[in-house]
């Protein structure tokens, strides 16, 4: 099992990078964030790796941090996440950030991460509820406490899913709302989300 590489950037894509190491070139599948983190071709990178088996297929998946490695081998563990949906969960959210919507249980949350239902997001909140967190403490993964503006954000969310208006919908209408309104009350920031609704 390989479970970690330093190398060369040979070829970086969003979603893969190729690390020659000695003259080798390995193929890792990656999220956005180390993506972002692995410099240009020929600079040096060291990646932490999960190597996947399967009857029919080996495939590598490489991380910069301790932390998205831990995450996404949990992540896979949750009954019906496979690795190219841990893969984009961790490109669609911090890895802190996501150990606090599963602490919180923050179903809302978890369902603005491209590629997740409402029934992976439950069972990820049920399935990672207990384990992650605490096994992510010791590798800087305690959760943040949720900022006013995502508090306030996920309320709003909640507020109209209740109401039957549909997840997407929502999400556009609180980026306009929220980013017009910044300082508004939940009130008005509710009222202005319902007329924006009414007009999609």
């Amino acid at each position: 099992m390989i479970a970690h590489l330093r190398g060369r950037v040979l070829e970086k894509h969003p979603n893969r990078l190729i690390v020659d190491v000695g003259g080798v070139g390995y193929d890792l599948a990656v999220p956005l964030s180390t993506f972002y983190a692995s410099g240009e071709p020929g600079d040096e990178i060291a990646l932490r790796v999960h190597t996947h088996v399967r009857e029919d297929q080996l495939a590598l998946y490489g991380f910069s941090t301790s932390l998205e490695l831990a995450v996404f081998e949990r992540l896979i563990g949750v009954s019906g996440i496979g690795p190219k949906l841990a893969l984009a969960v961790l490109s669609g959210i911090e890895p802190r950030e996501l150990v606090g919507a599963i602490e919180r249980g923050d179903i809302v949350r978890l369902t603005r991460i491209p590629g997740v239902g409402k029934k992976t997001a439950e069972r990820m909140a049920v399935e990672l509820r207990d384990g992650l967190p605490l096994a992510l403490k010791g590798l800087g993964g305690e959760a943040p406490p949720p900022s006013a503006g995502d508090a306030r954000r996920d309320d709003l969310a909640s507020a109209l899913a209740n109401l039957g208006y549909d997840r997407r919908a929502v999400d556009k209408a609180l980026d306009a709302v929220l980013k017009d309104l910044a300082e508004a009350s939940f009130e008005q920031h509710l009222r202005a989300a319902l007329k924006t609704l009414s007009r999609a």
